[in-house]
């Protein structure tokens, strides 16, 4: 729905320009029938395409993808662009645009500050979103591969049955954020805080921690079979219905860390839990005696 609305918005400004798609696609540089496809709503430009667009049909990049029509705005005739910017600006906040549907393949959103956006849908392969604020934001459905988050505010953000394959996450920002039935095949989590997230239903078993913090995490329903958290900080955290055959804990720091059985306690779950590596780990007293009833091996842990 939206990419044929944007598309009918291209269509619109195309032809108060008096110009053709084969002269609009001569200006980008890319063929007719692209500029063709985005009318139809097949498709959708990139967000760099997009600035170009809307320059060369002098409308604000925001008329694009907004729900205004060209009645809305300052003269369309006007010989600067950019005396229209502000007019429509303060109608058009930009906090409405929206990249659901959309083709943003390796596009350039380093920096942005986009709070609350709907990516969903949208192909963001290889798209960069390094030092970006895009609190509130959900991707769901999206194609999040090999995307670079590093730095990145990621603050209540919601990750819903997304493709985050190969995706990096270095030293972001990640407080009240959701992963939930999504894959996470060799996503990297390097120097991030985790504070009130939650990996739900979710596949963690080739996802890469490195010198990362958990503050009131929660982990349920997920697969960290053979995990390395050696030397990570956990705090408040949850292990509920996990499985956790192979995890390594070693040199970690625990505190009020729960692990709860995905079943019953049977013989099955307690030599799950005997696989687990605790060797020179540092566990607070409590989170020691639960580890102990449920037969973990703790020979090699310092209590404090």
């Amino acid at each position: 729905m939206e990419m044929k609305m944007i598309g009918n918005k291209i269509a619109e400004a195309r032809k108060k320009a008096n110009m053709s798609q084969a002269e609009l696609a001569e200006q980008l540089f890319i063929s007719p029938q692209a500029v063709g496809k985005w009318e139809r709503g097949e498709s959708t430009p990139d967000i760099v395409t997009s600035k170009r667009l809307a320059e060369i049909l002098k409308v604000d990049l925001n008329f694009l993808t907004g729900s205004f029509t060209l009645a809305d705005l300052p003269n369309n005739n006007s010989s600067s662009a950019e005396e229209s910017v502000p007019a429509f600006r303060s109608q058009e906040p930009s906090e409405m645009i929206h990249f659901s549907g959309s083709n943003l393949l390796e596009s350039d959103f380093a920096g942005v500050i986009a709070h609350n956006r709907k990516f969903n849908g949208s192909a963001l392969r290889g798209t960069d979103f390094t030092g970006a604020d895009l609190t509130g934001s959900r991707f769901s459905g999206s194609d999040v591969c090999e995307v670079n988050f590093k730095e990145t505010n990621l603050t209540n953000c919601v990750f819903s049955a997304v493709d985050l394959s190969a995706s990096s996450y270095q030293k972001s920002i990640l407080i009240g954020t959701e992963f939930t039935s999504s894959g996470m095949n060799r996503t990297k989590f390097t120097d991030c805080e985790f504070l009130n997230v939650k990996l739900a239903r979710t596949d963690l078993r080739k996802t890469v921690f490195e010198n990362c913090m958990f503050e009131a995490v929660e982990f349920k329903s997920a697969d960290l079979t053979e995990l390395n958290f050696d030397g990570q900080h956990f705090t408040n955290v949850k292990f509920h219905n996990t499985a956790l055959n192979g995890v390594s804990f070693k040199g970690a720091t625990l505190k009020s860390v729960s692990f709860r059985a995905p079943y019953a306690l049977t013989n099955r779950y307690y030599k799950a839990i005997q696989t687990i590596c605790f060797d020179d780990a540092m566990i607070d007293k409590l989170t020691y005696a639960a580890l102990k009833g449920i037969g973990a091996n703790l020979s090699k842990v310092t209590t404090y």
